[in-house]
């Protein structure tokens, strides 16, 4: 199996990339590595000087089937705040685009936080969750502790997932690049609704960054379902330190074949 750690010791952005079997998702790349490859391709094309990324929107325009290559673009770079987009191709067809808002911290006189973090113990006091065999490849890149909410296919009426996750090995790899692999490690929330497997599909992923991940952590991932209709649901997903901060605020639109 072929790890994070080791796809980022010999990914070159300006070369084409094959993504290793383990790190697909039904008939596509998961969608979490394609994004952070999209977001290395992005700070390596920045330079030094880019700061943190801030925020991003990703679109999955298609399938990753193939052969991927990335184009980063710096649209504008200012005294802060630079904007960039990268896309990812696959067989020649646009398979994701992401804009991205890197920003430098300033002093401000607005100073608020009314976030909550979920009632949950620390990591160690769960146990690992087996995904079962039916579920896609890439779910074994990650360690996944459930520490509330519901099970995938468990026929709940309150569609939420609540779990503590952390890669298998991503050493070395940027902490920002590495948090961006695993934030999509969630499967939708609106599958603990449903009793058997179906096809699902992330169609925009949304995200904003709060605070600097730490590396090589566990992290609390949440995700919940608030509106499902007409083939779509629109879910909200947090992420969490070990130490309770929160690190990311995102939202995705997914389809639904059932």
């Amino acid at each position: 199996m072929t790890s994070l750690a080791r796809i980022f010791q010999s990914f070159d952005p300006s070369s084409p990339f094959n993504a290793p079997e383990n790190w697909l998702q039904g008939r596509t790349v998961y969608g979490g590595l394609t994004a952070a490859l999209a977001l290395h391709a992005a700070i390596q094309a920045g330079g030094s000087e880019l700061p943190p990324l801030k925020s991003a929107q990703i679109t999955f325009v298609g399938p990753a089937m193939h052969e991927q290559t990335f184009k980063p673009t710096v649209l504008r770079q200012g005294k802060s705040v630079t904007v960039m987009t990268a896309d990812c191709f696959s067989s020649a067809q646009l398979a994701l685009h992401m804009t991205m808002v890197f920003a430098a911290s300033r002093d401000s006189r607005i100073l608020h936080d009314y976030s909550q973090r979920p009632a949950v113990g620390h990591p160690d006091d769960y146990s690992l969750w087996d995904a079962g065999p039916q579920a896609p490849i890439c779910v074994h890149n990650f360690q996944k502790k459930p520490a509330g909410g519901a099970l995938p296919f468990s026929g709940v009426v309150d569609p939420e997932l609540l779990m503590w996750v952390r890669h298998e090995d991503a050493q070395g790899i940027d902490p920002m690049v590495a948090l961006i692999a695993l934030a999509d490690a969630l499967p939708p929330a609106s599958i603990t609704t449903l009793t058997a497997h179906v096809p699902l599909s992330t169609i925009t992923w949304a995200l904003d960054i709060v605070n600097a991940p730490a590396p090589d952590q566990w992290f609390l991932l949440k995700t919940s379902s608030h509106v499902a209709a007409d083939g779509y649901s629109f879910q909200d997903m947090e992420i969490w330190s070990e130490s309770g901060e929160l690190v990311l605020r995102g939202r995705q639109t997914v389809a639904i074949f059932a």
